[in-house]
């Protein structure tokens, strides 16, 4: 061991010439992930699968991604590669604890050795909560936390069809008990896909109104990872480039869903705002609204993106969380103080509310909600602590006209 030495975070100070926040701490990154981006990409599923020794994958999607032809391209890129194939289609949005079962009875009938997650977010995350359960048994809620799987998993490939959860590059499944709406985040290194294929041509079937909600989703995973109270150096690139990304393509991809280098930079920017996640974690944002959409079944990404300016606002009373959103806005003019209202701008650009719809939330309702946000997993990794009181002031400013 060298004696010495500078820590890292005077190291980093020293080498930049920029400030670094006393959280920054000792850290190991290890990707577990191999990305593959380009157009067409997705015909080489079929190849990817047999290098793993694969001979009987399943497919985890849903009927809207069959409608589109994006299954049959993968079906046949299997058979191709003489890969035995089955597809569980009833993937839904916001997974629960039944979408999981049932695929994993689908598995067990077909013997799978390998899991394809083909479309959003929910149908990666049911494919890895399978994984959960068909290698180490046992009921989803077993696996809510980290590092709760005993027993080896079988390998995973991930291939996003929207520019959204960046799902393909973590190790979470993100699955709701359905019974309590409440939802578990279940994660563990070997629930990583091994390959991910990032292949901008699926993403032309998106409607805009899709690529809207999972758009925003992407940009708030960049900017709440990038002031996390877990942020390192190396999360901390992805989230800058992340955001760079999805900041300059997202209203391009909204005026012309054609724009496939639009598009392309999205669903990059996505998966690059994944691995930030999976590096740093999120924040207060994401912990207000789970509450949103298990009460009320606002979208995610809508409730995501109604909480994220007021969220930003609380932060910039934090010096290092206003230096970094100032660094984040710097390319495209925007000061730190300035951040929040930008992002209000975007979010009024794309047409996407502001506040709850009417007949939701209620200022009765708040302190309930408020509690249950505060008991989030992501809440304590927002730089500006947050408890009920403060969950409860952020409630407040989204609450219907």
């Amino acid at each position: 061991m060298l004696t010495g030495a500078p820590d890292l975070r005077r190291l980093l100070s020293t080498l930049t010439g920029e400030s670094v926040p006393d959280f920054v701490a000792d850290f190991s990154h290890a990707p577990g992930t191999r990305v593959v981006f380009g157009s067409g990409e997705v015909e080489r599923t079929g190849v990817f699968a047999r290098t793993m020794g694969s001979q009987r994958a399943l497919v985890v999607t849903d009927r809207g991604i069959a409608d589109a032809g994006h299954l049959d391209r993968v079906l046949q890129s299997l058979s191709a590669a003489g890969v035995e194939w089955s597809a569980f289609m009833g993937v839904v949005e916001n997974p629960t604890t039944d979408t999981v079962d049932a695929c994993v009875a689908t598995a067990r009938e077909n013997q799978a050795d390998l899991l394809i997650g083909l479309g959003g977010g929910s149908s990666m995350d049911t494919a890895k909560g399978c994984n959960f359960l068909l290698t180490n048994g046992g009921k989803m809620s077993d696996y809510h936390g980290t590092g709760r799987a005993t027993r080896p998993m079988l390998p995973l490939i991930a291939i996003p069809t929207t520019a959204g959860t960046g799902s393909e590059c973590q190790s979470y499944a993100l699955i709701s008990d359905a019974k309590t709406h409440a939802k578990m985040a279940c994660g563990d290194k070997k629930a990583a896909a091994r390959i991910a294929i990032l292949d901008p041509d699926l993403t032309a079937t998106v409607p805009t109104g899709v690529a809207r909600v999972t758009g925003i989703d992407a940009i708030a995973h960049a900017v709440e990872s990038a002031v996390s109270t877990r942020r390192t150096p190396v999360s901390t690139a992805y989230s800058r480039t992340a955001f760079s990304l999805l900041a300059s393509a997202y209203q391009r991809v909204l005026d012309d869903p054609q724009d496939l280098e639009a598009r392309s930079a999205m669903l990059l920017g996505a998966a690059l705002a994944g691995v930030a996640i999976e590096n740093s974690m999120l924040g207060a944002a994401h912990s207000s609204a789970n509450p949103l959409t298990a009460h009320f079944g606002i979208v995610h990404g809508e409730a995501v993106a109604m909480m994220l300016p007021h969220v930003v606002q609380l932060n910039t009373t934090r010096p290092e969380a206003l230096a970094e959103y100032a660094r984040l806005g710097e390319p495209l003019g925007i000061g730190g103080d300035d951040f929040a209202d930008f992002l209000t701008g975007i979010l009024t650009k794309a047409s996407l509310p502001l506040t709850t719809p009417a007949g939701t939330l209620t200022t009765e309702k708040i302190p309930q909600l408020a509690t249950e946000a505060a008991a989030q997993w992501t809440a304590q990794f927002n730089p500006a602590p947050v408890d009920a009181a403060a969950f409860a002031e952020l409630y407040g400013k989204v609450l219907p006209h």
